[in-house]
């Protein structure tokens, strides 16, 4: 199956999904990283037990992914700019818990029909929803677009 079916199953938006390996969906994150009310609907998290290089390497292949210059290209990024201002988690409890490290952090936008739809974060390491320890594996958010 490619990836992007994979990821397409795995965010929800076809009406007959099924969850695939290796992502698990994770709403448990919702509250710490979606931002409050109505908006928060248009977000989805899911993890994976794969690391950063591994989960890109395995989105090459996907077309509807926007090949933009500097898209899906893994950089070391501060904490708080990986997870943005529009979620409601404790900042401090996340710069603790990645210490003096920098999570790796890619971006992309998805399409369909030839329309963007979809805005992805990848995020490697990634806490757990306590924000107490980090996991190896990577953390999807996506963000649905009007």
């Amino acid at each position: 199956m490619r990836p992007l079916v994979v990821c397409l199953l795995l965010s929800g938006m076809c009406a007959s999904a099924q969850v695939g390996e290796p992502w698990r969906d994770a709403p448990v994150y919702l509250p710490l990283f979606a931002p409050a009310g109505t908006r928060g609907t248009a977000y989805r998290i899911f993890v994976s037990p794969d690391d950063l290089d591994t989960t890109l390497r395995r989105l090459e292949a996907d077309d509807s992914l926007v090949r933009t210059p500097g898209a899906w290209q893994p950089r070391p990024t501060l904490p708080l700019d990986a997870f943005g201002r529009a979620g409601r988690y404790d900042r401090s409890a996340v710069a603790r818990v990645y210490g003096a490290r920098q999570p790796g952090v890619a971006r992309g936008a998805r399409t369909e029909n030839g329309r963007v739809v979809e805005s992805w974060t990848l995020i490697a390491p990634y806490p757990d929803p306590a924000l107490r320890e980090l996991h190896a594996g990577t953390l999807l958010i996506v963000l649905r677009l009007p």
